[in-house]
Formats: C-alpha cells, sequence, structure tokens
C-alpha cells in the first residue's frame, strides 16, 4: 500500500482521450510542454493529424517523405493544447480527439503538403484534420490548396527563366542599336560624292574666275553701244531744229 502511494506521488496518472492511463512524472511533462511550444514557435506552419492505424513502418516513410525540415511527432492531445497556449495558438478541441501526431514545418511549407497529400492518398490511415500557416488558423481544404501551388523552388526557377529571357531580349535590342549607330558613324567615310568634295569646289571656283573675265568686256561693250547711238540721234536731230529756226 504505501509502495502504490509512493509511486502515485511520483507518477501522477493522467487518462488520455482513449481512457488509457498516462504515467508521466511531472518534470517530464514540463519538458515536454516546453520543447512543444518552442516548436509551434518556430514552425512556419503546423499541421495536425491523426495517424490511427498506421504502422511503425508507414510512419517511417512519411517522415522521410516529409525531410529533415519537418519535424512529424506523435504528441499527448492535453499537452499539446497547453504548449499551443503557451505558444499563444489557440487550437480547436476538433483537432485534438484521437490519437494525434503534429508536423511543424520548419522548411517550405507547400513541400510539406504536397508531401502530407500524396502520402495520406496511398495511405488513406492518415487523417490531416487542420492546422496553421502564417499563424492563422487552417482548414483541411485549404492545406489541399497550398498542397497544389508551386513550390518555391518551381516559382524561383520560373522567375529564373523568365528574367534570363528579358535578358537576352534586352541583349538584342542593345546589339541591334549598336550595329545601327556603328552604320550610321560609318557612312561619312565610305560615301563617294562626300570625298569628291574639294573638287568640285575648284571647279566652281575656275567658273567664277571665267566670268568675272568675260563680265567686264561686255559691260563695255553695253555700254558704248547706248551712247553711240544717242550721239547720232543728236546729230541728226540739229539740222531739223536749223530748219525749224
Amino acid at each position: 500500500m504505501r509502495f502504490y502511494a509512493l509511486r502515485i506521488f511520483l507518477f501522477p496518472e493522467d487518462t488520455n482521450e482513449t481512457g488509457k492511463v498516462n504515467r508521466m512524472a511531472r518534470p517530464d511533462k514540463t519538458t515536454a510542454v516546453a520543447e512543444l511550444a518552442e516548436d509551434f514557435r518556430t514552425a512556419n506552419a503546423t499541421v495536425l493529424t491523426e495517424y490511427r492505424g498506421l504502422s511503425v513502418t508507414s510512419m517511417k516513410e512519411l517522415r522521410r517523405a516529409l525531410g529533415a525540415t519537418t519535424k512529424y511527432a506523435v504528441v499527448k492531445n492535453t499537452l499539446t493544447k497547453i504548449a499551443a497556449k503557451d505558444a499563444g495558438v489557440e487550437i480547436a478541441d476538433n483537432l485534438l480527439t484521437g490519437p494525434s501526431a503534429v508536423a511543424f514545418i520548419k522548411g517550405d511549407p507547400i513541400d510539406a503538403a504536397k508531401s502530407l497529400r500524396d502520402f495520406a492518398k496511398e495511405n488513406p490511415f492518415l487523417v490531416i484534420k487542420g492546422g496553421f500557416y502564417e499563424g492563422k488558423p487552417v482548414t483541411k481544404e485549404e492545406i489541399m490548396q497550398l498542397a497544389n501551388l508551386e513550390s518555391r523552388e518551381v516559382l524561383l526557377a520560373k522567375l529564373a527563366g523568365a528574367m534570363k529571357g528579358s535578358l537576352a531580349k534586352a541583349a538584342r535590342v542593345f546589339d541591334a542599336l549598336r550595329i545601327k549607330l556603328e552604320a550610321e558613324q560609318g557612312a561619312p567615310a565610305t560615301a563617294a560624292p562626300v570625298a569628291e568634295v574639294p573638287a568640285a569646289t575648284a571647279v566652281t571656283e575656275e567658273a567664277v574666275v571665267a566670268t568675272e573675265e568675260v563680265t567686264p568686256a561686255a559691260t563695255e561693250d553695253v555700254a558704248e553701244a547706248p551712247v553711240a547711238e544717242a550721239t547720232v540721234e543728236t546729230t541728226e536731230a540739229t539740222p531739223e531744229t536749223e530748219e525749224k529756226e
């Protein structure tokens, strides 16, 4: 009787959702709650599941599929609720029914959601109940929608491809402009008419000199002709004037 009382004092009884008695020392409970609370705080997303019916081998396969950046842990519902509250997360009671396991996702939530979705298709015993994403509660349907999105790596690859295409297009445009500028700058050196400009200028100067040499003689002829005609007319007009007198 004395030994039984001592066992109750050191290992207080705690019944789980199935009615079975859980015996965990109080320091162990405190440590477990603190660890779970830290997982809730540091996770990018959290997915609560029910694993009833899954074998140990299947659980190992699921953990392997989720990768090193996701911690998939079997938890006690009462301790999980306390830990979540300590981390500032309010979990609905319907998410903590039956044997529960929580996926604490510290990597890409989309990749983890895809792994959970694909595993649940092949293993119907895994039931996705809901969770939290970016501090907000999400339903099972929203987690499935998240799984249907493209992962961060795929989006980055597409973005890199788009940027590469834009850079290649810009390079072609710059190259075309460079070729055009080089063609325009090289045109004066190759154009024949522009190279013959000095010869044309010499011909023009000779024509001007010839014109200047011809002009004075022509001017003198033109100037002398009216004067001669005017003298004759004056001479002829004088006799008539005398007769009239």
